[in-house]
Order: C-alpha cells, then sequence, then structure tokens
C-alpha cells in the first residue's frame, strides 16, 4: 500500500486521501460502526458476517492486505500441562474477539488439522494486553451459544495466562509476556514447520483483511472499483520490487534476500496474490470454518462477496 500512500500511484479518477491507522481494529470499528471511511481494509470475517445478515452497508474487492499463517499464535501456560492441541479440550482460552478472523482460522485449524472438540473448550474474552475488552466490534451476533465469558477480572488476558488463570491464549499477535519469562509458551515451538507443511499440503496462506467500499458510494461511481483494484495491483507489484532490489534491503531483515528467495519458490513467486481465483480455496475455507463456527447461517458462493471485476482473475 506504500506507493498508494506516498501518490507514486495513484488510481484513476479518485484522489485518494489515505490515512494509516497501527491498529486495525480502530480501522474496522470505525467503518463498521460509523462508516467514517469511503474505502477501508476490514476484518475478512466481520464483512462476510455482514454479508451473511443480508444486509451488508459495503461492498469489498478481491485485495488482501493482510495475511498470516496462524499457528504460531497459540500460546499456553507451561504449568498447564497442555503438550499436543487435543489437551486444549475442557480448558479456559484467552481470546481478544470470539469472531475476531485470526480466532476463527485457529479454532477451524484445531477442529480439522487436530480434531480438537471446540465445544468442550470455554473461551475468555478480552484485550491481551491491558484490562478491558478488545476494540468495540459491531459484528452481527453467533447464531448459537457458546461457552463464552467476557474478561472482568481488571488485568489483560496474558496476565491470566501467566497466572494460570487460563490455561491457553489465542492472539493476532504475539504477547509481551512470552519475552520476558518461562510461565507462557508457543503450543507449537517449531510453528514455522508446522506452518510450512499446512501451506504444501493445503495451499492455503489464511486471509486476514479485504478491502471494503461503502455500498451507496459503489453503487454511485460502479467505475471506482476497477480503478481502485488496478491502483491496489500496482502498488503491490511496486511493493514487490522493492522487496526484491537487493542493492539495499527494504526492511531491517539481515537475511532478507535469502527468506525472498525461499518465499519465491514456495509460493511461486507471489505469496500475496488478489483476485478471486488464486484465492479461492483460502476464502472456502474461512467461510466454511465460519458456517461451523455459527457465524453464518450457510455457505454464500465466494464470488457472490466480491464486486465483478473484468479481468481481475488474479493480480
Amino acid at each position: 500500500m506504500e506507493a498508494l500512500r506516498t501518490g507514486d500511484v495513484k488510481a484513476e479518477g479518485i484522489d485518494l486521501d489515505m490515512i494509516v491507522f497501527e491498529s486495525g481494529r480502530e480501522i474496522f470499528d470505525r467503518m463498521v460502526g460509523r462508516r467514517e471511511f469511503d474505502v477501508a481494509e476490514l476484518s475478512s470475517s466481520e464483512f462476510i458476517s455482514l454479508m451473511g445478515r443480508g444486509d451488508c452497508p459495503f461492498v469489498a474487492l478481491p485485495v488482501f492486505p493482510s495475511r498470516v499463517f496462524r499457528h504460531g499464535y497459540i500460546f499456553v501456560n507451561t504449568r498447564a500441562g497442555i503438550r499436543a492441541p487435543k489437551d486444549l479440550e475442557g480448558r479456559r482460552v484467552g481470546v481478544p474477539l470470539y469472531t475476531q478472523t485470526a480466532a476463527i482460522w485457529v479454532r477451524g485449524h484445531l477442529a480439522h488439522e487436530f480434531g480438537v472438540d471446540l465445544d468442550t473448550i470455554r473461551w475468555v474474552q478480552g484485550a491481551i494486553e491491558t484490562s478491558g475488552s478488545h476494540g468495540r466490534p459491531h459484528a452481527p451476533p453467533l447464531l448459537k451459544p457458546v461457552a463464552l465469558e467476557i474478561n472482568a477480572s481488571g488485568r489483560s488476558l496474558e496476565q491470566l495466562l501467566a497466572a494460570g488463570e487460563i490455561d491457553a491464549l489465542i492472539g493476532s499477535r504475539k504477547p509481551p509476556m512470552l519475552a520476558g519469562g518461562d510461565r507462557i509458551a508457543r503450543l507449537f515451538p517449531h510453528y514455522r514447520a508446522v506452518e510450512r507443511e499446512f501451506y504444501l499440503r493445503t495451499k492455503i496462506f489464511p486471509i486476514m483483511h479485504l478491502i471494503a467500499i461503502r455500498r451507496e458510494l459503489h453503487e454511485q461511481h460502479p467505475w471506482m472499483s476497477a480503478s481502485l483494484y488496478r491502483a491496489f495491483v500496482e502498488s503491490k507489484q511496486r511493493a514487490l520490487a522493492r522487496m526484491r532490489y537487493g542493492g539495499s534491503l527494504s526492511v531491517m531483515l539481515p537475511w532478507l534476500m535469502s527468506e525472498v528467495e525461499e518465499v519465491d519458490a514456495l509460493f511461486g513467486g507471489d505469496a500475496w496474490p488478489y483476485g478471486i481465483e488464486p484465492n479461492r480455496a483460502t476464502l472456502e475455507t474461512l467461510v466454511q470454518y465460519m458456517m461451523e463456527q455459527d457465524l453464518i447461517a450457510r455457505a454464500m458462493p465466494i464470488d457472490d462477496l466480491f464486486v465483478p471485476l473484468p479481468g481481475a482473475s488474479g493480480g
């Protein structure tokens, strides 16, 4: 997205005013709750939930600016006796938001990859690093009740995990306490190998976010979607070219070029494809997980989720 932010790439016919936030949650809450933006990065599960309800105020582009493998984001109390995923059954597990895309992916992996009975888990919802809630989400309610309690302890989820008051934690990022002692550890210490094997077997690189446009704006100016899509694709291509330039590294990773070569070989040159077709299996899996976890009533066709874009099979 950087070339769009700097203005090096422009969307034809559109004067973009890009606002950058550190927290995705803030963007989602302001977009869904108050429609503050014309176009915004949005939680993919939140958008799909709204589409499933039938009155979604947004349309979506098949542009996916955030993707993260999730096996490495399951953390356990080292004294809880959890050695394998099945050991999570019957436990209290913290989660920032039960409806969060990251949590949906993790639960789906646990159920499908490791046979975990999710119905036995008692979920505790709250912020990981502070007390209180994780943002002010506006996702539609669950279709069926789950064993979910709100953390009202006055402490953060990571503090509860370190104290053994919850047994495990599913997060969208690493809790700071992981680096500060021996009370918290990853369920999968060698998570990169697990995630690599998962990708080689399934070709799924979990999608977290997509691009949403206010529906009324899209209906007033339907040409905007194609213009924005072309701009997002060009901006991504420039980012890929910059990342692959070895004369000066684009980020502060000493072995970046080695990583780039490994990723290119594994993902066929582009780990971040846009468009529907190269992402169909990943999107279908997310929709399946959401239906199984009672966030949506039925598995809607993937093509129905996105604005039709001639020639946008991938990019």
